[in-house]
């Protein structure tokens, strides 16, 4: 149990920050990130605080006919845009195995390069859930987890916490296997946004990132055969060989769905909107040297694109930010 606590829980901060806490103390942001350190052994000098080890691609998105009906978003229009997508393993230790238990869940983020200049990114994980619906709760997890390690006590208090916190251990015991690559893993946007049209009409979705290739997984003889590297390498030999694609879809909220509460799970039964296709061509050519330099973030938002108020949200890139600076040794 001890094991899938911590894997799920280093996992999880791929999308999460922190509100400022009382004056007398760090502010939880600052707290999150000193507790992911601890956690992964760290600090690892020159890499984020989680989703330390990725690998970085470049490649197009195209528009589906149907996605300008949704936002005005310049990338929901006409024209292909460019795209950088990291795919990155969880936990901050820059060489764990890609099929260790402590790396998933597995992360995407997206930047799309607009016309401007200008860009707009999309971060999302491997799971189509989260385990805290503030910031002040999943520190509280983090910290449990911590606590728990060389802790007698019966329960433990990460056990403690999870008996009264039923959203983190539906997340903590949600399966994560490992995928057969990348281009055969789905991603999930936990949070949701808010999309205007043209002509002012506005929805709530939230992003499902689908590889065209399916779903595929390894067997577990398999995951604990594979190398150390196996996606990373994978998924620059196969866009060397053909493009890689996934679909962009968009579920759409019903009437009275939660779009504030990142650990609520919408049915499979809403609508799902197609708003485009992205193409993996390439490698970035060094690419850990630009990884270091990029800061994906999440409220990055453009025209026909708005945050909700989800606190999850709306925190992120407060720690993205703290993480970030501590990447680039200030």
């Amino acid at each position: 149990m001890k094991i899938k606590i911590l894997i799920s829980v280093l996992s999880a901060a791929s999308i999460i920050t922190a509100m400022p806490a009382m004056a007398e103390e760090k502010p939880v942001t600052e707290q999150l990130v000193d507790t992911l350190t601890t956690l992964s052994g760290g600090p690892h000098a020159g890499f984020r605080s989680n989703h330390a080890k990725g690998v970085m691609l470049e490649g197009t998105f195209q528009p589906s006919a149907q996605a300008a009906s949704i936002s005005k978003a310049a990338h929901l229009q006409k024209a292909d845009s460019p795209v950088l997508v990291r795919f990155s393993d969880a936990t901050g230790v820059p060489n764990i195995p890609d099929a260790n238990g402590n790396a998933f869940p597995k992360g995407i983020a997206i930047r799309f390069q607009l016309p401007d200049g200008l860009s707009t990114d999309i971060v999302s994980i491997s799971v189509n859930n989260f385990p805290a619906a503030t910031p002040e709760d999943f520190l509280g997890l983090l910290n449990a987890v911590r606590d728990s390690q060389n802790s007698t006590a019966k329960p433990s208090p990460v056990e403690q916490f999870l008996g009264s916190h039923p959203a983190a251990l539906k997340f903590v015991t949600t399966p994560k296997p490992a995928p057969v690559s990348f281009a055969t893993q789905p991603f999930f946007g936990v949070n949701a946004f808010k999309f205007t049209n043209a002509a002012g009409q506005s929805v709530y979705g939230r992003y499902q990132i689908i590889p065209v290739a399916g779903a595929q997984y390894l067997t577990k003889e398999a995951a604990d055969a594979a190398a150390p590297d196996y996606l990373m390498t994978d998924i620059g030999e196969r866009v060397k060989a053909n493009a890689v694609q996934y679909k962009l879809l968009l579920q759409i909220a019903d009437k009275g769905d939660e779009v504030n509460n990142a650990t609520v799970q919408w049915p499979e039964s809403r609508k799902i909107v197609e708003l485009g296709t992205l193409t993996l061509k390439s490698l970035v050519a060094d690419s850990k040297a630009k990884e270091k330099t990029l800061m994906f973030n999440p409220l990055q938002l453009t025209e026909g694109i708005e945050a909700s108020q989800d606190p999850i949200l709306l925190a992120r890139p407060t720690s993205y930010a703290v993480s970030f600076g501590r990447r680039l040794g200030k």
